[in-house]
């Protein structure tokens, strides 16, 4: 016992601490390792996330302003013009505003389109904000893997 066991502690630092190889983040599914069609890292996704909530949250004080809702209504339909706002964009034009200005877009893993149904499952998971917290080891959420979209480099 003088010696420490080496997978002692990896589950805080993961398995590559443990010595196994995970490979890049979309290699299971094809996709190149840097570039156009790669996984998009966390960095972009959290400011394309950004702009796109505040495009919501904008859209909600006007909509406020003018309708007289409460604060919690206007933080309600927030939520709500986010979420109809992924839907469309995702399933229109494969992007939102957000992630066309961060260069990022929603694919199936073959590169094909997303489509109106896949992309109102993403949504919705999107907006309950449980699956979209939780990754797998190609930077998925699981509204990501519920859907089988990914998050790509344009």
């Amino acid at each position: 016992m003088s010696e420490p066991r080496r997978s002692a502690g990896t589950w805080l630092s993961g398995a590559r601490a443990a010595g196994a190889d995970l490979g890049y983040p979309g290699e299971r599914m094809g996709l190149p390792q840097q570039g156009p069609g790669s996984v998009a890292g966390y960095g972009r996704r959290l400011v394309a996330l950004i702009v796109d909530w505040l495009l919501a949250l904008l859209v909600a004080q006007i909509l406020s302003a003018a309708l007289h809702w409460s604060p919690g209504v206007r933080s309600f339909a927030t939520l709500a013009i986010f979420g109809v706002l992924s839907w469309l964009l995702i399933g229109l034009f494969g992007t939102t505003v957000g992630k066309r200005l961060a260069g990022l877009r929603v694919t199936v893993p073959n590169g094909g389109d997303v489509g109106l149904l896949w992309a109102f499952e993403r949504a919705v998971l999107l907006v309950l904000l449980i699956p979209a917290v939780l990754w797998d080891r190609d930077h998925r959420g699981l509204h990501d893997r519920a859907a089988n979209t990914v998050v790509v480099v344009r």
